[in-house]
């Protein structure tokens, strides 16, 4: 079965996308094979396919991705065929402080991404999908949803009746409202769009 992939010629530019097939490859020690049922886009996407941050060589693009193993190699123990799985957007950062710089090693960027129905990659790339989410819903986490629980919760120490600035309806402005709202924060939302605004409320009423 040949797998459908977007690729991005060197330099980017939406009219250097190109659509490809290649053949599955076979997991070896430390892999998983997923097969990819959703990916989120975000802006980091966008500079990357546009040409802001062209890549040097042709790349899959977009970092986030979900879906379900199909297999695993030799050495991986933490999951099986059947888990629900989401990409990692530093898969060689496992724990501590951070010991990356720039975007080399985050997929869709300094490596191949999820724009593909399956791939091949170490099992440090993924984690467990929160239980009863969608793949769709899963695959908004790893760059938006981290982002903003990472700037709330981890370096803010957001707590109970602080306010929180929101800007815009993006999608880590989104998660950063609610997860503002249910830790107990004031919210302040702008958005040039009373559309937006009204949306935006109606995710915290």
């Amino acid at each position: 079965m040949s797998i459908r992939t977007l690729r991005v010629q060197p330099g980017g530019g939406f009219e250097r996308v190109v659509l490809e097939t290649s053949e599955p490859l076979e997991p070896q020690a430390g892999e998983i094979v997923v097969r990819v049922r959703a990916s989120s886009l975000n802006y980091h996407d966008y500079l990357v396919v546009s040409g802001a941050w062209g890549p040097v060589e042709p790349r899959i693009p977009l970092s986030d991705g979900a879906g379900e193993v199909l297999a695993v190699g030799s050495g991986v123990d933490e999951f099986k065929p059947g888990d629900r799985v989401v990409s990692t957007f530093f898969p060689t950062w496992l724990d501590g402080e951070p010991e990356v710089e720039g975007f080399a090693t985050v997929p869709g960027d300094g490596i191949d991404g999820f724009a593909r129905e399956q791939v091949t990659m170490p099992a440090s790339a993924f984690t467990h999908a929160p239980r009863g989410w969608s793949h769709a819903e899963a695959a908004t986490l790893t760059t938006a949803g981290l982002t903003a629980w990472r700037a709330l919760m981890a370096d803010g120490n957001l707590k109970p009746g602080e306010t929180v600035l929101v800007q815009g309806s993006g999608g880590v402005s989104v998660f950063a409202l609610q997860f503002a709202k249910l830790a107990g924060a004031t919210v302040i939302a702008t958005s040039s769009s009373d559309d937006k605004l009204a949306r935006l409320e109606a995710l915290v009423l």
